[in-house]
């Protein structure tokens, strides 16, 4: 006899040992309904089970009164009521139930039943993770990554995430992946965040096969392969997982593991940002404000952009600023200023040139304030050796010196600053030094190589 048959065997013993007890102990009807909702020798009936499990939660059982509130959770044998299913879980939670505790935790987290509160969810899923219920220390890890009803943590994080991945936890073996690729919390670690990556794909994890597709367009510890980076995408795009359908909108804007088709990248993108994803939504604002694939909306590329830069993308914020300083027809500095300072804090270097050239040049509603027009510039130069955007900070900063603008005059390193972008085809900076009796390499040679925002 196969697995299966004895397992039926015994599901048939239970059930039979179940039936014949005493109707009224809330044991018994509780594993009756858990047989009535999975189907295990008799026929599937959720109406049922939720009779069963309403019979048992009336007598207080905790296991009846989590397995009801699933059933209003999800609308099994019930009309789906959030609000039902959240004082069911209390109940339950209220004795200790852990399932119940990070069921309860979940309501909160979403805001489902009950308005949205991490702080609860947290407490709720920390008393679950402390019984050992891997789901919980699964979403408590997560919490500890993100932020949410905690301060950050990435250690812990991890910590939680190594304690539910041996559990066997599809998510937590997601978000360790996720860590290990981008070195969170961990020393970064390509090769073991695709081996965590496949343990959860392995289980139809739809994030896990996403992110397992991107390692694999970009040959991230595994040996580069579009084909298989699309077919994973595919796999997790089935399940309706937004940054899949992104990135598989990208495979098809580029024609990379597929034939180059627009309007299937289009839909893609579409899908994934109508879902909320802040990244679809910054690529698809930059498909139409340039009409690649799309005809130019400037219109639909600024909503696009501004729904993922309220998301806090800095991409998108940046080019809400730049939208609102540029395109538009009514042009709002104060506006722009306010986008391109959200996207400085994240160290966007364009925003911080722009604002550095708003604060030194002032605007409608934008003071001068030399001191942080400085600031601004010093902080976008730093990336001058691979930024292009860098260089018109440098430039920048090579004007306030030349002037005195918020600085003592200073020629010498005026000079510098304007050699080290012409020397990287700065057209402006090139002008600056034209004439002068050496050129910028001589300049960079007299004074010293490096860049001077850094060592002045």
């Amino acid at each position: 006899m196969g697995a299966m048959g004895m397992l039926n065997d015994i599901y048939k013993e239970l059930f039979d040992l179940l039936n014949g007890s005493n109707t009224g102990d809330p044991k018994a009807l509780n594993g009756l309904g858990f047989m009535c909702e999975n189907g295990k020798v008799v026929q599937q009936d959720y109406k049922e089970a939720a009779r069963l499990y309403k019979l048992a939660a009336d007598k207080g059982l905790a296991d009846a009164q989590n397995n009801l509130g699933l059933m209003y959770a999800r609308g099994k044998g019930v009309d789906k009521d959030h609000k039902a299913a959240l004082e069911l879980f209390k109940l339950a939670a209220g004795q200790g139930n852990a399932s119940a505790q990070a069921n309860l935790a979940h309501m909160y987290s979403e805001g489902r039943g009950v308005d949205r509160d991490y702080k609860e969810a947290f407490r709720l899923y920390k008393l679950a993770a402390e019984q050992g219920l891997a789901r919980a220390q699964s979403s408590l890890g997560q919490m500890y990554f993100e932020g949410r009803g905690a301060e950050r943590d990435y250690k812990e994080a991890v910590r939680l995430c190594g304690l539910a991945v041996k559990q066997g936890d599809a998510r937590a073996q997601n978000t360790l992946g996720f860590m290990y690729a981008w070195g969170k919390g961990v020393e970064q670690d390509s090769n073991e965040a695709v081996r965590l990556y496949k343990l959860a794909a392995e289980q139809g994890n739809a994030d896990a096969e996403a992110n397992l597709g991107f390692m694999y367009a970009w040959g991230k510890g595994v040996e580069q392969n579009h084909k298989e980076a699309v077919r994973l995408y595919k796999l997790s795009v089935e399940k309706g997982n937004a940054r899949a359908q992104a990135n598989l909108g990208y495979m098809y804007f580029e024609g990379k593991g597929v034939e180059l088709d627009f309007k299937e990248a289009v839909r893609l993108y579409t899908l994934a940002a109508e879902q909320g994803d802040a990244i679809a939504q910054a690529e698809l604002g930059y498909r139409y404000e340039w009409g690649k694939g799309v005809e130019q909306d400037y219109k639909e590329a600024f909503r696009l952009y501004r729904l993922a830069a309220e998301q806090g993308n800095a991409i998108a914020q940046y080019k809400v600023g730049h939208m609102n300083e540029r395109i538009l027809f009514e042009k709002d500095y104060a506006e722009a200023a306010k986008w391109y300072e959200l996207a400085a804090r994240q160290n966007e270097s364009q925003s911080q040139h722009r604002l550095g050239v708003f604060y030194k040049e002032g605007r409608p509603g934008v003071a001068r304030d030399f001191v942080k027009a400085k600031r601004m510039l010093e902080s976008a130069a730093k990336t001058y050796e691979t930024d292009a955007h860098a260089l018109d900070a440098l430039f920048e900063l090579g004007e306030m010196y030349e002037n005195g603008l918020g600085v003592e005059k200073n020629m010498l390193l005026a000079y510098k600053y304007y050699a080290v972008a012409a020397k990287r085809d700065h057209f402006r900076a090139a002008k600056k030094i034209e004439g002068q009796p050496f050129n910028a390499s001589e300049i960079l040679e007299l004074m010293g190589n490096g860049a001077p925002v850094l060592k002045q």
